[in-house]
């Protein structure tokens, strides 16, 4: 038994060792840099507001708006859009924190529907601002 945990200890740490042959990835700060700053396809924010506009119609064709986080990303990511769209995914966020605050609430309803009509409003700004929207 002895000499099966021995050789179990000594195969384990050989495996564990890696070799030179292992790769080494290297991420430089500016390649990091532009990451954090990308969409969630990975793309750059250009022309500003394009990912909050991609990042609705995604939510708007999945019908995720109330889901925790999707309505923060949006807002998050229109802080590079210009004024108009920033505006409007203010009152998104704006629709979203009342309606969370009125979950159980005889009003939740009524709450989650402004959620919808202010998604649609910035859908709007969206497309008379020339971004990709749904559809």
């Amino acid at each position: 038994m002895r000499l099966l945990v021995a050789a179990a200890v000594v195969l384990l740490a050989a495996g564990c060792a890696g070799g030179d042959d292992d790769p080494v990835v290297r991420t430089s700060p500016s390649a990091a840099a532009s990451a954090a700053s990308a969409g969630p396809t990975g793309a750059a924010d250009d022309p500003p507001g394009s990912v909050a506009c991609t990042r609705l119609a995604v939510a708007l064709s999945a019908g995720s708006l109330m889901v925790p986080g999707v309505v923060d990303g949006i807002v998050q990511s229109s802080r590079t859009a210009d004024a108009p769209l920033a505006d409007a995914a203010d009152r998104l966020g704006i629709a979203y924190r009342a309606a969370s605050a009125a979950t159980g609430n005889a009003d939740e309803p009524d709450k989650i529907a402004a959620v919808s009509a202010a998604g649609s409003d910035m859908s709007g700004v969206c497309a008379d601002s020339g971004l990709r929207t749904a559809g």
